[in-house]
This record gives C-alpha cells, sequence and structure tokens, in this order.
C-alpha cells in the first residue's frame, strides 16, 4: 500500500472529528437570549393589543339610514310641470310637481257662488227683521187706540152697573144695555190689535231664526269653499324638506292617482344603523365616541357618537317573528339596532360627501364603560 492510500483515511476520519465537535446552536447563549426576548416582545405585544382592543366594538352590519319622504299626491289628475331635479338638492317649499287642475278651479269658483248666495240671504233675514220689527211697532200704535176704548166701555158699564146696584132707577136699562154692547165690541177690537200685536212678535221671531239658519248655510259654504281652495292647493307638490330628490318616477303627462309615488326625497340628516351583536352591548353606553368608515370612502375618517340603543333585537320586529317554542332550538347571536349619529363639528361632514341610505359603513365604538 502505498502512502497517499494511508493517508486519505486518516484525513477523512479526522474530518469526521472535527464536524462532530461543532457546538450547537441551542448551546449557544445569544439563541436563547433572543429567543427569550423574541417571546417577550410577543406577549407584551400581545398583552398590549388586547388590552387596547378590548376597548373598542366594530361591526361591518352596518348602514347608513334616513327617513326617506316619498313624494305622493292626495288628488288624481294629470300632471302639468314635474321639475327638472333628478339626484338635486332642494328646499322647503320648492314646487316639484303640478297636477291639472281645471276640475279644481270649478269647484272653487262654484263653491265662491254660494258662499255669495249665502251671504244674500244672510242680508234678506236681516231686511225682514228689520221690517217684522217695523210692522210690530205699527201694530202696537194702532192697537192702543182699541185698547183705550175698550178700557174706558169697560169702566161705563163697570160705572152704571154700580148706580143700578145703588138705585135701579138712576140707569135706564137700554142706557145699560147700550154700554155692555160698547164694551163687548171695544174688548173684541182691543183683542184683535193684541193678536195683531203678537203676529208681529212672532214674525220677529222666525226672522231672527232665519238669520241663525242663514248664517249657518254661510259657514257651512265658507267650510266648502275652503275646501276646495284646499283641494286646489294639493295640486301644487312641495318639497316638505331640504333634501336631494331621488327615484323619479314619472314626467310630465303621467296620470297619477292618490298614492302614486312621484317621487322621494333623501333629507340632509343622515345617521348610521349598525347591527351589534348583543353580546356586544355589555359596556356601550349612550355618548360614546364612534369611528365611521364609509366603504365608499375609505380615506376618509368620520367622526360620530352612540345616539341609541333599540330595546329589543331586529328579529323581534320582523313580519314573522321567529317561534322557538320547538323541541330543536338552537340558540343563535342575535343583532340589536344601534343608531349612530355623525358629528360634523368633529370631523368631515357627511353633508359635503354623497353619502345616503342603504351605503355600508364599519363603525368602530370607543367603549366608555371600559
Amino acid at each position: 500500500m502505498s502512502d497517499e492510500q494511508e493517508k486519505q483515511p486518516a484525513e477523512a476520519a479526522g474530518g469526521k472529528g472535527m464536524k462532530e465537535a461543532k457546538p450547537s446552536v441551542f448551546s449557544k447563549p445569544l439563541f436563547w437570549i433572543i429567543l427569550v426576548c423574541v417571546v417577550a416582545a410577543i406577549a407584551i405585544g400581545g398583552t398590549l393589543y388586547y388590552l387596547h382592543a378590548r376597548q373598542y366594538e366594530s361591526t361591518d352590519d352596518a348602514f347608513v339610514d334616513a327617513h326617506i319622504v316619498r313624494i305622493s299626491p292626495t288628488v288624481a289628475g294629470t300632471l302639468r310641470f314635474v321639475a327638472e331635479a333628478d339626484n338635486r338638492h332642494v328646499q322647503p317649499g320648492q314646487l316639484l310637481a303640478v297636477i291639472d287642475a281645471a276640475g279644481s278651479e270649478a269647484r272653487v269658483t262654484e263653491a265662491g257662488a254660494n258662499a255669495a248666495q249665502a251671504q244674500a240671504q244672510l242680508d234678506q233675514a236681516l231686511a225682514q227683521v228689520t221690517a217684522a220689527q217695523a210692522s210690530r211697532d205699527q201694530a202696537a200704535a194702532q192697537a192702543r187706540a182699541p185698547l183705550a176704548t175698550a178700557a174706558k166701555a169697560a169702566e161705563d158699564l163697570a160705572r152704571y152697573e154700580a148706580l143700578r146696584r145703588l138705585d135701579p132707577s138712576a140707569v135706564a136699562p137700554q142706557k145699560l144695555d147700550e154700554a155692555r154692547a160698547q164694551a163687548r165690541s171695544t174688548a173684541a177690537e182691543a183683542a184683535a190689535a193684541r193678536r195683531q200685536v203678537e203676529s208681529a212678535d212672532a214674525q220677529i221671531t222666525v226672522a231672527r231664526r232665519q238669520i241663525g239658519a242663514s248664517r249657518a248655510v254661510i259657514a257651512a259654504r265658507q267650510a266648502q269653499t275652503r275646501q276646495a281652495q284646499v283641494t286646489l292647493g294639493d295640486n301644487r307638490l312641495v318639497a316638505p324638506i331640504a333634501g336631494q330628490v331621488v327615484n323619479r318616477q314619472v314626467n310630465v303627462g303621467s296620470y297619477v292617482g292618490p298614492g302614486t309615488q312621484l317621487m322621494a326625497i333623501v333629507p340632509d340628516h343622515v345617521w348610521v344603523t349598525a347591527n351589534f351583536k348583543e353580546t356586544q352591548l355589555r359596556h356601550m353606553r349612550i355618548g360614546d365616541a364612534v369611528t365611521i368608515k364609509v366603504d365608499a370612502y375609505p380615506d376618509v375618517e368620520f367622526t360620530g357618537h352612540v345616539d341609541s340603543i333599540q330595546r329589543g333585537a331586529g328579529q323581534a320586529f320582523a313580519l314573522l317573528p321567529p317561534q322557538n317554542a320547538t323541541g330543536n332550538y338552537v340558540k343563535v347571536v342575535q343583532r340589536v339596532p344601534v343608531r349612530i349619529e355623525f358629528d360634523a363639528k368633529k370631523g368631515p361632514d357627511p353633508r359635503k360627501y354623497p353619502i345616503g341610505p342603504g351605503m355600508s359603513v364599519t363603525p368602530t365604538v370607543k367603549l366608555g364603560g371600559r
């Protein structure tokens, strides 16, 4: 065997011995120091994150909400005018649509004429009262003479009868008969005069009652006039609030009936309805600050606060509330609507952005109870 062949096994054996002698990385103190620092940093970071995150509650089941006003007429007719206000902002009282008012104008004219006729009847009744009063005064004046004559005849008869009782020869029978006839005749004339006065009083009463009836008719006709004017006013549809006109469904010439939706108005005031899990409400309080992220504007951070929390889960107000009185009931965490108002003074004003009902948002509530 040559020297080179003997040398090769020796070198191989020496190399194997050198590899086995190399220290492990786990035996190095630096490794353990680094590992301990990393674990400590992860633990501290995780603890800090937990302590920070537990102060907030968030949900992606949230949407922009508003009280949408739907514009509908109360009368039927053909649209004569429709404002070109699609997706435009309108002010309260701004004209939106006009319904052909030919029939309504005719009813207003007719009601006005009926009211004028009722006023004329009242004037006539007042004149009748004046005339009846004059007739009564005349009858009373005419009755004075018969009444006086009847009174004198009655006194003469009484005097003759008294004299006859004292001295039968003092008064002739013929004279006594004439006195009795005169008393009866004048009494009848006085009674007739009284009846005429009473009749005149009755005419006054009738005329006064006619005045009351005429005034009642005037009140009814004036009410009809006002109703006709209200109906005429209903032909003009104006914006009840400030907001943006959306969902216009009609044009000029369209026939509409009572309750037909012409368009809708989204008001300037909007808020967020967030459906939080019932387990997230433990520390949530009214007034808690909220950070709002709108999906349409991810780079804009809106601010708000918790305005109210609905007393009851959303499923309790469904059209068909669930019936859980069954044997296979499975408990499910319910969602509770929470109303969140925007704070335009503390952050971006949502009115400066085209934000409307139904748009998705992600609110994060800073819990005030922790």
